[in-house]
């Protein structure tokens, strides 16, 4: 904000009774040009000023909200993920150096646990721990709104956890599993996406939603528990990974027709 006031008004401050209808457009523009910000970012930072200015409105400081007719836009993102045969293609691909592998496997790790990078980083063998059904699950905070998720361990997990237990790095420094820094990390998981052939730009952000659509939803598990695994305060949240692939229409439609086609023939035979 003061970057924008400096730069359409030349001054580092504004009273609040100059500030006009025209504030917002204005401010929208100047995100996403100088700052080269996209529009959802330029939208959220509209959204947080309307609400400044609604608590100015609120407290007496000003009669109306010279920007609240704005109306905030957003473009849902394309959130990419990978589908089971690149997990598997990850999975099986032998490595010769052992850095790449280490990446590999905490990227996998993340696609069967759902857990953001910074959460994986924290991870210790302390929340490891035991489930209701007797199972090893892991129990954490998300970083990023505190939320606690519990999550089971899924065998490949669970793999990966057994196979960095000794690991000399982990135990020095009491970690489940050996997390680069996050600069690093991305660019090795550029390099693996080319060793195994995957034409797609792997982020770190990208195992979570490989995990709530590939993993989960993708294999029937209900949109509230994937709600609940995710850590989401709300299931609207969730439902931003619930659009579904043309895979899984296909098989949807495949199990209908396999139905159909048995309800065709009971009704012959009842006819016979």
């Amino acid at each position: 904000m003061k970057a924008f006031t400096k730069h359409q008004y030349k001054v580092t401050d504004l009273p609040l009774k100059e500030i006009k209808a025209a504030f917002a457009g204005d401010f929208e523009h100047f995100l996403v040009t100088l700052e080269k910000g996209c529009n959802n970012t330029a939208m959220k930072y509209i959204r947080i000023l309307k609400r400044v200015l609604k608590f100015a409105v609120d407290q007496g400081w000003l009669e109306t909200n010279p920007v609240g007719r704005f109306k905030c836009t957003y473009i849902e993102p394309s959130r990419e993920r990978l589908t089971m045969e690149e997990v598997m293609t990850l999975y099986h691909k032998e490595f010769a150096v052992e850095r790449l592998a280490e990446v590999r496997d905490v990227f996998l790790f993340s696609c069967y646990t759902g857990f953001a990078y910074q959460d994986v980083y924290n991870l210790t063998p302390d929340n490891i721990v035991t489930g209701i059904d007797g199972e090893k699950w892991i129990a954490t905070d998300r970083r990023k709104t505190g939320t606690p998720e519990r999550v089971p361990l899924l065998p490949i997990a669970l793999e990966i956890v057994e196979k960095y237990k000794n690991h000399l790095w982990c135990r020095s420094k009491n970690r489940l599993l050996p997390v680069n820094t996050n600069q690093c990390y991305n660019g090795y998981l550029k390099e693996i996406a080319e060793l195994c052939g995957i034409k797609k730009y792997l982020t770190t952000h990208m195992a979570r939603h490989t995990f709530a659509t590939t993993i989960l939803l993708e294999q029937d598990v209900p949109i509230e528990t994937v709600s609940q695994l995710l850590g989401h305060r709300s299931i609207r949240t969730t439902q931003i990974y619930a659009k579904v692939s043309q895979k899984k229409v296909s098989q949807n439609m495949k199990v209908l027709k396999e139905k159909l086609a048995g309800m065709k023939g009971e009704v012959k035979e009842g006819m016979g």
